[in-house]
């Protein structure tokens, strides 16, 4: 796998007390702008995977408790879910990060202050460091970009 820069995310969230995240096979896992799907495609070609995929995952960690981490996968492990994305880039996602991302959507931001990939996490009732680190407790929160 080869790990991605760039992953800078706006997310600001109201907090509200729910049982734990379960996914829910009426929301899509993930879903992906054509922004971001474009720079998918080129990135994976760049790095010599064409037929590769995009690989999203969380893992503890960062200032609010868990935090994303994107790599290109050639392979799916057994127990990995793929997501084939109308765009035709497919994104896989382990086991234990379905619960905290489903309903995701993935999107690509360029401005003056950054370029990469960014994650607007429905679950996500908190972040700092702009979105790349996150706090969950449910999934009912309202992804909305960073001022």
């Amino acid at each position: 796998m080869t790990s991605i820069p760039g992953m800078g995310a706006p997310i600001t969230t109201h907090r509200q007390e729910v049982a734990e995240p379960v996914a829910s096979p009426l929301v899509p896992l993930v879903t992906i702008t054509d922004r971001a799907a474009v720079r998918a495609r080129q990135l994976l070609t760049d790095k010599g995977h064409a037929n590769g995929m995009l690989r999203v995952f969380v893992v503890g960690g960062g200032c609010s408790g868990y935090q994303y981490g994107m790599a290109i996968a050639d392979d799916a492990d057994a127990d990995d879910r793929v997501v084939e994305t109308e765009s035709g880039v497919r994104v896989v996602v382990d086991t234990d990060s379905i619960a905290m991302i489903q309903g995701a959507e993935i999107d690509y931001v360029e401005d003056l202050m950054k370029a990469g990939f960014t994650i607007y996490n429905p679950n996500a009732v908190s972040s700092c460091a702009c979105g790349s680190s996150f706090q969950a407790a449910g999934n009912t929160g309202t992804p909305r970009p960073c001022a």
